[in-house]
């Protein structure tokens, strides 16, 4: 009889376990919800506001081109192919090789090219503690500021690692994340004709290019990545031109 009176209490004590179980998975599960956002929902989203016209991405098909890595010397010549095609991009630099070229840093950034934020070592920031990401990011900031005057606003993550700890840090840094939609996996590989082909073939518009500069045969492939997308009718924007009027916003992700 004792058993039988019990449980009707036990039932419901089961029950509140498993609604409360259940309230734990919810809350965990929107609090590793990241906030990735589009160039075109950033652009729907954004208040009105003064466009350049020739590179307006809500009217314009739109394309941005960014680099990833340290700024070495094939930088030089890669800005010349830029220059050549009228194609503004974004360099993503690592910070611990800024200062062994700081004319290839500061010409970036006069010759009107958007500077972001890789991190000092490359570091998976998703591995390391909150005190090493403030770290890595910390010191690539002052070293780009040092040498152009100006504190980047954007940052990739190294690999497109990122959480809901780094998007936090990163906001507090006042840092938006950038990933990306199209990589052409040059890391992999030196032949230029099948780095030309990967980022052609997912070329959209809207689309996020990432390459590196630095490996061989990227910068060969880009005559032909350039003119290519010049003949389908892109328009070469950075980052945040591609955004605009949007203002990418600290800790977002944009991809």
């Amino acid at each position: 009889m004792n058993i039988l009176r019990r449980r009707p209490r036990l039932f419901l004590w089961l029950s509140l376990v498993m609604v409360a179980a259940v309230a734990i998975i919810v809350v965990a599960i929107r609090a590793t919800h990241m906030d990735t956002v589009s160039p075109g929902e950033a652009r729907a989203d954004a208040k009105a506001g003064a466009v350049d016209p020739q590179t307006d991405c809500r009217k314009m098909k739109c394309v941005a081109l960014t680099f990833d890595g340290n700024p070495g010397d094939p930088t030089n010549r890669l800005l010349e192919l830029l220059d050549q095609y009228k194609a503004p991009s974004t360099f993503f630099l690592e910070g611990k090789r800024i200062h062994a070229y700081p004319e290839v840093v500061r010409r970036i950034a006069e010759d009107g090219y958007e500077i972001g934020n890789h991190t000092w070592t490359h570091a998976r920031l998703t591995e390391v503690s909150d005190a090493q990401i403030r770290d890595e990011l910390g010191r690539t900031t002052r070293a780009i500021a040092d040498i152009t005057g100006s504190k980047p606003t954007l940052m990739r993550p190294p690999e497109g690692r990122t959480d809901d700890r780094v998007s936090a840090i990163s906001r507090k840094m006042g840092l938006a994340q950038v990933l990306w939609t199209v990589t052409a996996k040059d890391y992999q590989t030196t032949n230029s004709t099948l780095i030309t082909k990967r980022v052609l073939d997912g070329a959209d518009r809207d689309g996020i290019i990432l390459l590196h500069p630095l490996h061989k045969g990227t910068v060969p492939a880009m005559p032909a990545i350039l003119k290519e997308l010049s003949a389908r009718g892109y328009t070469f924007v950075t980052v945040s031109q591609l955004l605009s009027p949007a203002t990418a916003e600290p800790g977002k992700i944009y991809r």
